[in-house]
């Protein structure tokens, strides 16, 4: 009877794993499924041509997306953000501003957004890719101040996983570097 109890239980211990394992796989699979569907939007919406030498595509593709699809990031690090004649809140055509892509500018009373394009050795607003997770995660400044980014949402970016934060980094760093132009605030 004993031995009958402790057969039933490691069969059902070993149901109950190999459960776990499978539902796991599928999980970790459809989530593949739903980032390589990303990484494909992400790639085709960019609206600057992207420098893929030496940089993990998957990767540029997915910062492509979290930046361009889902975080609204050209609202405030491009100065205008949309293209003379294609400001979707107009009713025009959406198409951002590509000469200004993400090179901050835009006021907002006393702070202005910062340019988060790479810089001449190739690391997005100068950081590397540890000091801007830093920065997302806490939301200091990285001009060493100690003082907190009033403006940027870093509250709500700082839960993203290190592997999407890694990914807007790579995209920014496949992204051409461009100055600031002239806009009179956010979504502009």
């Amino acid at each position: 009877m004993k031995r009958a109890w402790i057969v039933a239980m490691s069969l059902t211990a070993l149901i109950c794993a190999a459960g776990f394992v499978n539902s796991a796989h599928s999980q970790s699979g459809q989530k593949s499924e739903n980032e390589t569907s990303e990484v494909r939007i992400g790639l085709a919406i960019a609206p600057v041509h992207l420098n893929l030498k030496d940089k993990n595509v998957h990767l540029v593709g997915l910062g492509s997306y979290i930046v361009n699809a889902q975080s609204a990031c050209a609202d405030c690090h491009s100065c205008p953000t949309y293209a003379v004649g294609h400001n979707p809140y107009l009713g025009q055509s959406k198409q951002f501003n590509a000469v200004n892509y993400l090179a901050g500018g835009v006021s907002f009373g006393p702070f202005t957004s910062a340019n988060i394009t790479p810089d001449a050795n190739g690391k997005p607003a100068g950081l590397t890719v540890s000091q801007f997770q830093h920065v997302i995660r806490t939301g200091q400044d990285p001009d060493g101040s100690g003082r907190l980014l009033q403006v940027m949402p870093w509250p709500m970016f700082q839960s993203m996983s290190d592997h999407d934060i890694r990914a807007i980094y790579e995209y920014l760093r496949s992204i051409p570097p461009a100055q600031p132009g002239g806009c009179s605030g956010p979504g502009q």
